[in-house]
């Protein structure tokens, strides 16, 4: 008798194993204006959706000359960046992923050009999208510097809430744009996403 429940338990664990294995469907590829899928290490534009004329994302000076801080800008479509998924192996940038951005600037700041949430402005009550992040390294001291791209409607948004610490307790918001007292249209977390699209550069 124990012999045929040790077997039958046996059976049963085997049966079962692919079941508890199995991963669930990857999250959705992210695609650019021509509808080809956004690759870790190319770069694009990220521009507003709709863009009737023209505008991105660019780096300003704002209050110190360094770091540097992101804004949107209109009338071009900003600088060069890239997309580094947590998992560098993967070559896909997909949505609900942990991503670091990364401009291709060559600033004469000494902070790299990697986005980061910072620059609490105690006047304001907002955190604001700067530089000077790490590249890599996921975990709790890295908190800052990930971000992730969502379907947003028929275009997509940038969202500030990172999984790369999984005990660790961040607020989730969206990236939006705030216009500050100078007219500077700064990437900023907002209860109002920028709905953006992304141009191969």
């Amino acid at each position: 008798m124990k012999i045929t429940l040790v077997a039958f338990a046996l059976l049963f664990a085997q049966s079962t194993n692919p079941l508890l294995g199995a991963a669930g469907p990857a999250p959705e590829q992210v695609v650019d204006t021509s509808g080809k899928i956004l690759r870790a290490g190319a770069y694009y534009y990220v521009i507003p959706s709709p863009n009737p004329n023209g505008g991105g994302l660019a780096l300003a000076s704002i209050g110190e000359a360094c770091p540097l801080d992101v804004v949107a800008v209109q009338g071009y479509p900003g600088l060069r960046l890239s997309f580094t998924p947590f998992n560098t192996k993967k070559g896909v940038i997909r949505v609900s992923t942990d991503l670091n951005v990364m401009f291709l600037a060559g600033t004469s700041c000494p902070q790299s050009d990697v986005w980061k949430l910072d620059d609490y402005d105690d006047t304001t009550g907002q955190w604001f999208v700067t530089t000077g992040g790490v590249m890599g390294n996921p975990g709790p001291q890295t908190m800052s510097d990930w971000f992730k791209i969502e379907k947003y409607e028929e275009s997509y948004k940038l969202v500030y809430c990172p999984t790369v610490c999984s005990y660790c307790n961040v607020q989730c918001k969206d990236i939006g744009i705030y216009v500050d007292s100078d007219g500077n249209q700064r990437l900023a977390l907002s209860d109002e996403p920028y709905k953006v699209q992304f141009q191969k550069a």
